[in-house]
């Protein structure tokens, strides 16, 4: 577990409310600034095709967005900075607008399949497609490309794992094609050969 998203994420209004229900509640020291990404963080994120984006806005209401796109979308540049090519969309531009007054963000992911998820912590940044064409290029994806209008980074300042407990599996219409393919096969051939015994 990494502790600078603990000491981050424990107020002193979580350690009440703590208090209140578990009767202790943990302080955290000593600890560093920052908690880089490691092997199995980079491996789980570069095999997601979606995830859940969190900013505040001027007005301190939360807004969440939903980001997808293909496996490996979401990048991770270094074990300290994710980013995404921002595509043209709804033109509302609510998480860029909340990015520019506070760069705050939580990351989302999840793995339904396996029962997993992953949190993380960061501050964001965006930029212009025209101010940083090579890393656009770099994340763009398909026939996409055209399409890409920022650049999202975002400075991974800690992460989580959660706890699988309550995740309830779920699959992809792709998963589900690969999970039922051994059987489309065995059909296919009891098939035949009926067809060979009616023959």
């Amino acid at each position: 577990m990494a502790m600078k998203y603990l000491q981050v994420a424990m107020t002193e209004s979580v350690r009440l409310a703590q208090q209140r229900y578990y009767g202790h509640a943990p302080m955290f020291s000593d600890v560093p600034d920052r908690d880089p990404l490691g092997e199995a963080e980079a491996r789980f994120i570069g095999d997601r095709d979606s995830f859940y984006l969190g900013s505040v806005g001027e007005t301190g209401w939360p807004y969440v967005q939903h980001r997808g796109g293909p496996k490996g979308f979401l990048k991770v540049l270094d074990p300290a900075t994710l980013a995404f090519a921002d595509y043209r969309g709804n033109r509302q531009l609510l998480s860029t607008g909340n990015f520019h007054m506070n760069d705050r963000v939580a990351l989302f992911l999840m793995d339904y399949k396996n029962q997993a998820r992953l949190k993380i912590l960061g501050h964001a940044r965006v930029e212009d497609v025209r101010e940083n064409a090579a890393l656009a290029e770099r994340l763009a994806q398909g026939d996409r490309r055209n399409k890409v209008e920022r650049v999202v980074t975002i400075e991974v300042v800690s992460y989580d794992w959660n706890c699988p407990k309550y995740i309830t599996p779920r699959y992809s219409l792709d998963e589900v094609e690969e999970a039922m393919a051994p059987l489309k096969t065995r059909i296919a051939e009891l098939e035949a050969q009926l067809g060979s015994v009616r023959a």
